[in-house]
């Protein structure tokens, strides 16, 4: 394989478009994309070595193409090319940064047995563990939700919603404690520093989380104070050509992911990306 690809190696007549990551915001553009009469090339770069299931569908569909293993690193936004880690180049009509983000701070001992609220899709599933603790304590759970913001904010809005009682603590825990052997339920609450302990059924972390924007430094594209990728309405940002969703773009000075589900702003951009790729000159970035 040589060192410079193409997402349509040998076919510049078709529109292409390179996707940079492969997270549930990128994985609801492609599925999008491709439920379209689009007639062009949509190119996943993964950072992932592995294949999980949900990306190898994804790559069984017509004009999909998913590269495992090869995060993007680098944007030539007036060549329109991107480079990944191993120095292939992919060149694209519309190139869409769906990078993600990252916890602010190192993970709390633990942390595997906690539920997790990071962005609003992550309400549905707080919403299916709530139900499930109720069906098992018979009771209306107890919840302990660590952390700040606006995260922790919406969390403890759908928590309420959701029939649990969630007790919010600022304080970050050094650790989960574990639920006793035989119980239905992961943890039974958290422990501080200084040996104190808070108690309850569910462990909720909600801490800030930072985009991943350093992809599009090498742009040049602008961002948000607190991170992000500064996109408008339509998820388009300065640079012509180039897109960005979920949770590495920011609105309004907002990670996204904590403003639109992954879903409805996948529709929305993939309707802007299917009508630039018919009104722009095919093959402008060959």
């Amino acid at each position: 394989m040589s060192q410079t690809e193409t997402s349509a190696a040998t076919n510049h007549s078709r529109p292409r478009i390179v996707i940079a990551g492969a997270g549930p915001a990128a994985q609801a553009l492609v599925r999008q994309l491709t439920r379209t009469p689009f007639a062009g090339v949509v190119t996943l770069l993964s950072n992932r070595d592995d294949a999980p299931a949900e990306l190898l569908d994804l790559a069984a569909l017509a004009g999909v193409s998913v590269r495992f293993g090869q995060p993007a690193s680098f944007i030539d936004a007036a060549e329109r090319r991107v480079t990944t880690a191993d120095g292939l180049e992919f060149s694209f009509d519309q190139l869409v940064i769906a990078t993600g983000s990252a916890p602010a701070l190192p993970p709390i001992e633990g942390a595997g047995r906690c539920l997790s609220y990071a962005t609003v899709d992550d309400a549905a599933r707080l919403g299916d563990a709530v139900r499930d603790a109720t069906r098992v304590l018979g009771r209306r759970p107890l919840g302990i939700l660590v952390g700040t913001g606006t995260a922790a904010g919406q969390a403890e809005a759908v928590l309420r919603a959701r029939g649990l009682r969630p007790v919010r603590t600022t304080l970050r825990p050094s650790a989960v404690v574990p639920a006793l052997a035989g119980s239905a339920l992961p943890a039974a609450g958290v422990v501080f520093e200084d040996g104190s302990r808070m108690n309850g059924d569910l462990v909720i972390l909600a801490e800030e989380r930072i985009s991943r924007d350093t992809l599009a430094r090498t742009a040049g594209l602008p961002t948000a104070l607190h991170g992000g990728i500064l996109v408008g309405p339509g998820y388009r940002t300065p640079v012509p050509g180039i897109w960005a969703i979920g949770d590495a773009a920011a609105l309004d000075g907002v990670r996204l992911g904590l403003l639109v589900a992954a879903g409805s702003a996948a529709e929305v951009c993939a309707g802007q990306l299917l009508q630039a790729s018919l009104s722009a000159p095919l093959g402008q970035a060959a």
